[in-house]
């Protein structure tokens, strides 16, 4: 892995922390279209953080792989034969040939289309043609392993892995706020994701498809047409002026809709079947109460979207996962993983996959939308005056309390806001500055508290 020293003179420590202003919400434009900060991206922010890799439903059996990417590096999440679960690059040891091209499966090993060169489920090379001919025996399979991911961990079945090894443990990294997103998608129970994974790709910008989940500004306004279709009530989705956006360390967040706390006080009172009645009257199911164990006492009143910095957002009340990866500055690859109740029979599951498909996804009616926002907003970052330009995120700025958690993170009852684009470009400056984990520990901001 790159050592953190490899900087582009352009962009040295203070010019990267310059490029976000949290005191006045002005966002430098050339962060969307500046080659040299997507590099250090993939370097300083993707290489060097906790990357959500798939989901153990997915690869449930030994030889069961799943390819996946750490920034633009291919990898293959594969099951070994003792259970082990393994993050291996997806290139081969001798002239870098991509040795899985099936995006899933199942395999006893993996061989390299090129010469031949085979390596088994932990990444061990076991198999070279030619060993005792061609290198004369003069050849240590050993220190020609694939390499591997420096740690692999996972949580309520989701699984992550970082190529750095000074990371800190996925727990810890994930704080409670990053735990509490993941505990949306598992809050009714174990949990599968169903074969089919969703891609497009989008000429965005991946930080403008992560900072729009926070927005939801946009919602009456760009989703109209769906609105209009009778798919969707936004009106009753949005809970008007009931949002609460959590801010979490390192840049994890959720905004969006929020249950207000008297409120959520009432429903802690109800039991699960009472809840199962309510949530017949009211725009999203309500969860059991088991769910304030993984989501603790503020996260379980959020409605809204959870982002796993840098790029894992979890939506439709945790029914779906999205990974936007990054495709060179101006190019996003969309991911979007279908999550139901392991106990829903196979038409409740086609429910849940009618609903996710229709809003989100390629030909989802809210990413349609979106897309072309997206790729507009990006667009207008290459030009020579108006990349000149600044964004404006100012929402909110001034006007609202941020109250800390017990855990860590920070809690803001409020009402549409920019809260969580503010939060999540000052976390990037930081990744962005910050050459290895000890200087990012050291320097980076911590969840705020009082006036925001």
């Amino acid at each position: 892995m790159a050592d953190g020293n490899q900087v582009h003179a352009a962009w040295e420590r203070e010019e990267i922390l310059s490029l976000f202003d949290p005191s006045s919400g002005r966002l430098d434009r050339r962060i969307y279209d500046d080659e040299a900060i997507y590099r250090l991206e993939l370097e300083r922010i993707f290489a060097r953080g906790w990357n959500f890799m798939c989901h153990e439903s997915q690869i449930p059996n030994a030889g069961d792989y799943f390819i996946n990417y750490i920034g633009e590096d291919q990898v293959i999440v594969v099951r070994d034969g003792e259970g082990q679960v393994n993050v291996l690059l997806n290139t081969c040891r001798h002239r870098g040939n991509a040795l899985c091209r099936a995006e899933q499966g199942n395999a006893k090993s993996f061989v390299c289309s090129y010469h031949g060169w085979n390596y088994a489920l932990n990444g061990d090379l076991i198999g070279v043609p030619g060993l005792k001919n061609y290198y004369r025996g003069d050849f240590d399979k050993s220190q020609h392993g694939l390499a591997k991911a420096a740690q692999v961990d996972s949580y309520l079945g989701f699984y992550f892995a970082t190529l750095d090894p000074q990371a800190p443990p996925l727990h810890d990294f994930l704080g409670d706020v990053g735990r509490a997103g993941l505990g949306m998608a598992a809050a009714y129970g174990d949990v599968i994701v169903l074969d089919g994974i969703q891609k497009n790709v989008i000429d965005c910008n991946w930080k403008i498809a992560v900072d729009n989940l926070f927005d939801w500004y946009h919602v009456m306004y760009s989703h109209a047409s769906a609105n209009s279709t009778g798919f969707v009530d936004l009106a009753q989705i949005l809970h008007p002026d009931s949002q609460l956006v959590i801010l979490g360390e390192y840049g994890h967040g959720i905004g969006g809709p929020g249950i207000p706390k008297p409120m959520q006080d009432q429903l802690d009172q109800l039991s699960d079947a009472q809840r199962e009645e309510v949530s017949k009257t009211m725009p999203f199911r309500l969860r059991p109460a088991s769910a304030k164990d993984l989501m603790g006492a503020t996260g379980v009143r959020s409605m809204g979207h959870p982002n796993i910095f840098p790029n894992l957002w979890i939506t439709l009340n945790g029914t779906q996962l999205c990974l936007r990866l990054p495709r060179g500055p101006g190019a996003t690859e969309l991911w979007w993983f279908t999550v139901t109740p392991k106990e829903f029979n196979p038409e409740q599951r086609r429910a849940v996959v009618r609903t996710a498909t229709h809003l989100f996804g390629p030909a989802g009616l809210l990413e349609q939308d979106d897309g072309e926002n997206w790729s507009q907003s990006t667009r207008a970052s290459r030009g020579v005056f108006s990349r000149s330009l600044d964004h404006t995120l100012q929402m909110g700025l001034g006007h609202d309390e941020a109250v800390a958690e017990p855990g860590g993170g920070a809690a803001i009852d409020t009402c549409i806001s920019e809260h969580g684009q503010r939060w999540l470009y000052r976390s990037w400056t930081e990744w962005l500055a910050a050459k290895d984990w000890t200087d990012l520990k050291a320097n980076h901001s911590a969840p705020p508290k009082g006036k925001v």
